[in-house]
């Protein structure tokens, strides 16, 4: 299960267009993958970095009624420029990334909407500034379940980011909102789905892929995994340490996100335990050792409502 939920991860070409070394080695991890959507709920989704587009992610927090906060959750993981929406701190507090396409479109939420919505009590907005860990690097690739070599000839050629932000046209959107779907979509069905020819699209693809703008990443149970606690970190660090705090952070296999942000807390993490000794432990052993950590706030998870697409009833 590990080695296929990592392999989902890794691998961009494996379902698309396998080379012929990849598909012998690796023919049974991904034979488990249908059965891996059914046990883990596994998805594997094509993914656009906005921060290649020049555009901002922000992470809201919601304190609310505890009556309301599912009701919020749940219109916040509809939206479709949304991920990772989740109750914490007893249900009286709902967190997600918001990835606005417009200005328009960020200050009609956090001016807005959010502002005239019944029962909630305050709106705080932290726009993150670099990331340390998550987006096209994931978690899975921290669980080591497959060999170097495994690893090495699964993933894609780096990609060359550049300096300045990437225009899209209407044939690249067209193409991510494909793969936003479903990331395992097949060049026929690329095709059937945007009128494009095969030529078109491959060229497309790897362009997307080769400025970054486009990265697989997978949607799974972390439970069926031995994570039972999910939790959120946010650290104030003395600026001079905030680069190496934020370095250490991204080394701990604990860590699947880590990013800078804006507020008083300038760094947010998201962690992975099995228990609430295991995360205990991180905090005194780990956190606790960093030079340069004033103070951390720590709040648990109680239900995951949405992460990179969002499933009624998940």
């Amino acid at each position: 299960m590990r080695r296929a939920c990592q392999a989902a991860e890794d691998a961009f070409d494996t379902f698309r267009d396998p080379h012929p070394w990849r598909r012998a080695r690796l023919l049974e991890t991904i034979a488990h993958y249908r059965r891996l959507r059914g046990a883990v709920r596994l998805r594997v989704l094509g993914i656009t970095d906005e921060s290649r587009l020049g555009r901002s992610t922000w992470l809201l927090r919601l304190r609310c009624t505890p009556d309301s906060a599912e009701q919020l959750a749940g219109a916040l993981a509809r939206r479709p420029d949304t991920a990772y929406v989740s109750v914490i701190s007893g249900g009286t507090e709902v967190m997600c990334a918001m990835k606005p396409r417009t200005r328009q479109a960020r200050d009609e939420l956090l001016l807005d909407r959010l502002q005239r919505t019944p029962r909630v009590i305050s709106v705080s907005a932290h726009c993150l500034l670099h990331h340390f860990y998550g987006g096209p690097v994931g978690w899975l690739s921290k669980i080591n379940a497959l060999s170097l070599d495994e690893q090495a000839a699964l993933r894609p050629p780096p990609v060359d980011p550049g300096t300045s932000p990437v225009v899209l046209e209407d044939a690249d959107e067209e193409l991510l909102a494909v793969l936003a779907r479903d990331g395992r979509a097949s060049i026929t069905e690329l095709r059937a789905n945007t009128g494009l020819p095969e030529s078109t699209v491959k060229r497309r693809l790897d362009r997307l892929r080769a400025t970054g703008i486009l990265y697989l990443d997978v949607q799974f149970d972390h439970k069926q995994l031995g994570n039972d606690v999910v939790a959120i970190l946010w650290l104030t660090v003395a600026p001079a340490a905030l680069a190496n705090v934020g370095r250490a952070l991204a080394s701990h296999p604990e860590v699947r996100f880590a990013a800078a942000t804006t507020g008083q807390a300038n760094i947010v993490a998201a962690t992975l335990h099995a228990g609430t000794g295991d995360l205990y432990t991180y905090l005194s052993d780990k956190i606790g050792a960093l030079d340069g950590v004033r103070s951390v706030e720590t709040a648990l998870t109680l239900r995951e409502v949405k992460q990179l697409a969002y499933e009624p009833g998940r």
